[in-house]
């Protein structure tokens, strides 16, 4: 696969700003290849209904302009759906947990959680801020507006919260025991009809 397909993959994968410096560390290149690379991609995308979306440090997959009027009209239909199981789970890791890096709440709930924590953004439940700890990296929090639609004034006053953060404490404890656990001692995965059970 060519590089600059290589990024469009890891750009759609991960939906949300990747630094540069991330990048050409993942693909083990130099700036100016990754620059290389970049210009091509954005070429490629020319009038189709993706654009690459560059600034000084970081780039990320974006609509193109033409299409933003029937986008526009998207987000109106989402904002006005009901969150779904999906959506409440992670609204609810977020408000109880956040700030919180979305590797975590993909521990949490065992899936990918980029696309849901999109839809939280475009409805102003959640907002994306800088990770102090990691300045390529970011995390999410529950918006004001949030905690004004909940009646509340701040995030501890959200109901059972020292008994839901410590229920998710023990998740996150537990996700990453399994992780650092060696092959051998993991539980075998299951064959023939093992179905997920929701």
């Amino acid at each position: 696969m060519k590089l600059d397909q290589l990024i469009e993959s890891i750009l759609y994968f991960k939906g949300e700003p990747l630094s540069k410096k991330e990048l050409a560390k993942i693909l083990e290149i130099t700036q100016e290849t990754l620059e290389e690379a970049l210009v091509s991609l954005s070429q490629k995308l020319e009038g189709r209904g993706i654009v690459l979306v560059k600034s000084d440090s970081e780039v990320s997959l974006g609509t193109s302009p033409e299409s933003s009027e029937i986008i526009e009209k998207f987000k109106k239909e989402d904002l006005e759906k009901d969150l779904g199981k999906a959506g409440l789970e992670t609204l609810t890791i977020v408000a109880y947990k956040g700030p919180i890096g979305r590797n975590t709440i993909d521990n949490i709930r065992g899936v990918n959680s980029s696309f849901i924590l999109r839809n939280l953004m475009i409805r102003g439940l959640v907002e994306r801020v800088s990770d102090p700890k990691d300045q390529r990296a970011f995390l999410y929090k529950p918006t004001l507006d949030l905690l004004k639609y909940l009646g509340i004034e701040k995030v501890e006053d959200l109901p059972e919260y020292a008994n839901v953060i410590s229920k998710l404490e023990e998740i996150t404890a537990e996700s990453k025991e399994a992780e650092n656990k060696p092959d051998s001692e993991k539980e075998p995965e299951e064959k023939d009809g093992g179905q997920e059970q929701n």
